[in-house]
């Protein structure tokens, strides 16, 4: 059975991206040693859902060949974006869906079997756990306050109650950003 994650880095005062989109701040939180948590859940996902603004947001890597992507660039694999609008140029390993339906069908057939689907983007994120599909989420906390910015979660339909199954050991602070991994109960 697939698994969906909803998985993100966020502020201390909640915001996954600065004022328009910018995710640079993320910069001085990314260290050499990963999180033991996030680097667990990296070797786990299969397949990516992203909705259309996060495929377009900034990434704190960008051209840097070795870093640019997810996960830093140490993630590869196929891609679903949801989107209402035609994506001009689209590379390779990425496919188009103009549904919420669409495109968790594509994201679980691209994601195989006992897959994981890692979801990317707040509004999306928000979409998914109101049509009760979201099993489990990452948040990674790094200490900094941005002020405004893109919430890492506005206007579901929740609340939704969580049950925390791992979390960045006490000690290990590898940029000084803590993760928790928690199932969604339901």
């Amino acid at each position: 059975m697939v698994t969906f994650l909803y998985s993100a880095t966020a502020s201390a005062d909640g915001y996954i991206a600065g004022p328009e989109g910018d995710m640079s701040w993320l910069l001085p939180f990314l260290g050499e040693e990963p999180d033991p948590v996030i680097a667990g859940a990296m070797t786990r996902i299969t397949a990516m859902l992203m909705g259309r603004r996060t495929f377009e947001g900034s990434d704190p890597h960008a051209g840097d060949t070795e870093k640019e992507g997810a996960f830093e660039g140490q993630w590869d694999g196929p891609q679903v974006v949801l989107t209402h609008r035609a994506l001009p140029d689209l590379p390779p390993g990425f496919r188009v869906e103009h549904s919420l339906d669409g495109a968790l069908a594509s994201a679980r057939t691209a994601a195989g079997a006992d897959g994981v689907v890692n979801i990317l983007g707040a509004d999306l994120a928000r979409q998914c756990l109101d049509a009760g599909v979201v099993d489990e989420v990452i948040i990674g906390v790094a200490p900094v306050l941005l002020g405004s910015g893109t919430p890492l979660l506005s206007g579901a339909a929740g609340p939704f109650h969580l049950e925390l199954l791992r979390e960045t050991p006490p000690g290990h602070r590898p940029g000084g950003i803590r993760a928790r991994h928690c199932r969604v109960l339901r």
